[in-house]
């Protein structure tokens, strides 16, 4: 079968086919993503690597109007994907192809199992292969094209390794008998969800702004609005419009005038001869809004905080006991499920740890002990 040419990107159809059929007879692949977010407003994935135990491959997805023939691999449950940190890449993925995907492995999430204090890619390859990898490329834009060709040697380095690596943790994980939890982790990754969103015009995400009075935060949401329409417009990140400091200053201080806006932390003359009229009509518009109150959060009642806080103590043992991060024990989403709905024997908690039976088996009873010593009816909740 002829190959695609390893020294160059993949870019058209023909190749694409052809990595397929490569990928699809393979029991392991691995498998990396880099996206532009730092370079554009629309992010969007720029490069995918793949290696094989025999080879590395580089697709660039913009070169291509449907990648759909790449489902099949992502979601074929014979052929294991190993990632390092793999959260990040299947949301993007998810959200720009709409993949889904089966039979993971992730390399840090393995090595955050096994007690390793340094899960970074580059440390675990130094300490495992004695390889030193180069990270200062890890805020390029890969969105440029041509993309050098230091660029590329860097983006195969992600995945190169990752086959042998995989091979040594999986064994680690054997040997402590801790292949099964590490395997019902991999499985919660392939069902996480994307959110292209991600809140962008709500003033509230912006740091300090609990610090502002209701009009002050109205005029924040106004210059949040504002720096959203520009960013899509100019598809930006938000930051590399204005930053958040600088919004928060504005809507702190109110300025009437360009000469008091240019006062203000951020506001170059570039900048105030760009946005400056905009931005004292959006401080305007924000003085004449209705003002704007905090998001009103329903607070969790006492039985409730007792059976987090009983959660929260009991995994922190077991983790030490384990030399392990807490949340290995018991993810944050499933002790809040746990405190929430507050099962009270093995089938009720069989329900709310569904997608975990290595710990629904391990840790049942004890789980059971503490919501039990913790009190409160099963009515209660948050």
């Amino acid at each position: 079968m002829p190959v695609p040419d390893l020294s160059h990107p993949i870019t058209n159809p023909g190749g694409l086919k052809r990595l397929v059929n490569i990928l699809a007879d393979q029991p392991i692949i691995a498998v990396d993503t880099e996206s532009n977010s730092l370079f554009a407003y629309h992010e969007q994935v720029c490069l995918i690597q793949f290696s094989t135990p025999h080879a590395d491959y580089l697709l660039d997805p913009l070169g291509f109007s449907d990648l759909s023939a790449l489902g099949s691999i992502f979601s074929n449950s014979s052929i294991q994907k190993t990632f390092h940190a793999a959260e990040y890449d299947l949301l993007c993925m998810k959200r720009d192809y709409g993949f889904t995907f089966n039979n993971l492995f992730d390399t840090m999430v393995a090595a955050r199992i096994l007690g390793r204090k340094e899960v970074g890619l580059g440390s675990i390859l130094e300490n495992d292969f004695k390889i030193q990898v180069d990270k200062r490329h890890q805020r390029a834009n890969w969105g440029q094209r041509p993309l050098p060709g230091y660029l590329l040697d860097y983006a195969r380095q992600d995945t190169h390794y990752l086959i042998p690596l995989q091979e040594i943790l999986k064994q680690q994980l054997d040997e402590k008998d801790l292949l099964p939890l590490a395997q019902e982790d991999f499985q919660r990754l392939c069902l996480v969800e994307a959110n292209p969103e991600n809140g962008r015009t709500d003033c509230w995400r912006v740091n300090g702004v609990h610090q502002l009075s209701p009009q002050q935060a109205a005029v924040l949401q106004e210059l949040c609005e504002y720096r959203d329409e520009i960013a899509r417009q100019r598809n930006r990140p938000l930051f590399k419009v204005i930053s958040d400091h600088t919004l928060f200053s504005i809507a702190s201080s109110l300025p009437t005038s360009l000469e008091e806006l240019k006062t203000l932390p951020g506001m170059t003359t570039h900048q105030v001869n760009r946005h400056g009229n905009a931005l004292l009509q959006a401080v305007k518009r924000g003085l004449a809004a209705p003002p704007v109150h905090p998001p009103r959060n329903i607070r969790p009642d006492y039985q409730f905080l007792k059976r987090m806080e009983g959660l929260k103590q009991w995994r922190k043992q077991k983790a030490q006991d384990l030399q392990v991060e807490s949340d290995i024990i018991l993810p944050r989403d499933l002790m809040h499920q746990l405190a929430a709905r507050n099962p009270r024997d093995r089938q009720a908690l069989a329900e709310c740890l569904s997608e975990v039976p290595w710990r629904r088996e391990r840790y049942g009873a004890e789980i059971l002990a503490v919501l039990k010593k913790a009190g409160g009816s099963k009515k209660d909740n948050h």
